[in-house]
C-alpha cells in the first residue's frame, strides 16, 4: 500500500511540475484526487502521441490517481471544495500567485474551515517578489538561475538540457519534499501551513557547490572549464569510431590510473589535472584514442575495468539495459481504455513495502460521482450541482 497510505490530496495542478510531484506521492500510497475544470481538464491529456483518449505524457504522469470535474468559478463548486478539504486536507496548486485567492479558496479561506489544511503553491518565481506575476518556463528558470550559463561547451554556448531541470528537480521534487515535511509537522502539532515553492528558488539551490565556491573566491565559473564540465580529460564525453559516444568519469586518481593502465597510457597517470596547453593536448589524445573503436567494442573492453567508463545510450537501449530491468524501472500494466501501457517505474525502493501493479491514469472526471457520495452528498445534491454546472 505504500508508506503514505491514509493521506489524501487534492491536486489542482496541470502539465508537468505539479502532476510529477503528486505522481511521486501517489506511487507511495497517498490518495491523489485530480480536480479538473469542466472545459478541458489537464492540458497534458492531449500532449504527446494519443492512442485513444489520452496522450502519452498524461498517462506517464497520472497513474494511481483519481479525477473529478469541479467548476471552482461557481458557488456550488466552492461548496464542494470546502467539503472536500475536510478529508482531502493536502492541496497542491500550480496557478499564478493570487488565483487561489480570487477563486475564494486561498489559504486563509481554507484555514478557516480546516486548521490542519496543507496548501502547497508551486509556481515559477514564488508568491512574492518583483517576479511574482511573471510568466515563465523551464528554460527561463534555469536561465535566470545560472544553470543554463554553465551548461554546454566553450564552442557551443549555452545548451538546453534534454530534460526539464526546473520543472522536475527544482520544482516537483522540492514540492513533494515540502509537503512531507509539512505532514510531519502537522502530526506533531496539529497545524497546517501554506507552502510557497518556487522553481526559480529550487534552481538556485542546485548551484550549491558552484555558488559555494563563487561566494568564497568571487571567481565566476566558466562553461566547459569546471572540473565536472569538461576541463580535464578524466571527465569527458568522447566520440567513438561509429559516431556514438562514451562517458568517462575517472575523477578520482584511482579510477584515472585504472583507465590509463587499461588503454596503455601510463604516462598520463600523473597528468590527470595538469594545466596549460598540455591539458588540451591530453584531451585530444584521449579523443583520438576513443575514435579507434566502436562504442560496443569499448563497452566490452571496459567491462572488467574499474574506471567509470560507460556508453551513452539511446532510450531504446536504456529500457533494454539489464540494470534497468532488474531494478524494475520499466513497468507494464493494462489500461482499460488505452491497452498495454509501458512507463518508467518509481525510483524509491524499500525493505518494508513494494509497489503493486499501478492503477491506470483516470479518465477525465471518472471519479466525480463516486467522490461526492463518499463525502456525504445525496443524489438530490448531485443533481443540484449538475444544474449549477459545478460538476
Amino acid at each position: 500500500m505504500g508508506s503514505l497510505n491514509g493521506l489524501k490530496m487534492l491536486d489542482l495542478s496541470r502539465l508537468l511540475p505539479g502532476p510529477y510531484c503528486s505522481l511521486l506521492l501517489a506511487d507511495l500510497g497517498m490518495e491523489v484526487l485530480k480536480v479538473e475544470d469542466p472545459e478541458q481538464g489537464d492540458y497534458m491529456r492531449m500532449m504527446g502521441p494519443v492512442r485513444k483518449n489520452d496522450g502519452a505524457y498524461f498517462l506517464a504522469l497520472n497513474r494511481n490517481k483519481k479525477s473529478m470535474i469541479l467548476n471552482l468559478k461557481v458557488e456550488e463548486g466552492k461548496e464542494i471544495f470546502y467539503k472536500l478539504i475536510e478529508t482531502y486536507d493536502i492541496v497542491l496548486e500550480g496557478f499564478r500567485p493570487g488565483v487561489m485567492d480570487r477563486l475564494g479558496i486561498g489559504y486563509q479561506e481554507l484555514k478557516k474551515r480546516n486548521s490542519g489544511v496543507i496548501l502547497c503553491s508551486l509556481s515559477g518565481y514564488g508568491q512574492d517578489g518583483p517576479y511574482r506575476d511573471r510568466s515563465g518556463h523551464d528554460i527561463n528558470y534555469i536561465g535566470l538561475g545560472g544553470i543554463l550559463e554553465l551548461t554546454g561547451t566553450k564552442e557551443t554556448g549555452p545548451v538546453i538540457p534534454g530534460v526539464q531541470i526546473a520543472d522536475i528537480g527544482a520544482g516537483a521534487m522540492m514540492a513533494a519534499f515540502a509537503i512531507l515535511a509539512a505532514v510531519i509537522h502537522r502530526q506533531k502539532t496539529g497545524e497546517g501551513q501554506h507552502l510557497d515553492v518556487a522553481m526559480h528558488d529550487g534552481v538556485l539551490s542546485w548551484l550549491s557547490i558552484h555558488a559555494g565556491k563563487y561566494l568564497m573566491d568571487q571567481k565566476l565559473p566558466q562553461r566547459g572549464e569546471m572540473h565536472l564540465s569538461g576541463r580535464y580529460a578524466c571527465y569527458q564525453v568522447y566520440p567513438t569510431k561509429d559516431g556514438r559516444y562514451m562517458s568517462l568519469g575517472a575523477l578520482e586518481p584511482k579510477f584515472w590510473k585504472n583507465f590509463c593502465e587499461a588503454v596503455g597510457k601510463k604516462d598520463l597517470i600523473l597528468k590527470q589535472f595538469i594545466e596549460g596547453e598540455e591539458r588540451t593536448l591530453i584531451i585530444e589524445e584521449i579523443k583520438n584514442l576513443f575514435r579507434t573503436r566502436t562504442q560496443r567494442e569499448w563497452v566490452v573492453f571496459f567491462k572488467e575495468v574499474d574506471a567509470c567508463c560507460e556508453p551513452i545510450l539511446t532510450l531504446d537501449e536504456v529500457f533494454q539495459h539489464p540494470q534497468v530491468l532488474h531494478r524494475e524501472m520499466l513497468i507494464e500494466y493494462e489500461h482499460p481504455v488505452e491497452g498495454q501501457v509501458r512507463q518508467v517505474g518509481n525510483p524509491i525502493k524499500s525493505s518494508l513495502f513494494s509497489f503493486a501493479v499501478p492503477a491506470p491514469s483516470p479518465q477525465w472526471g471518472e471519479h466525480t460521482i463516486e467522490v461526492l457520495k463518499e463525502i456525504g452528498y445525496t443524489k438530490s445534491d448531485i443533481e443540484r450541482f449538475k444544474e449549477a454546472k459545478a460538476i
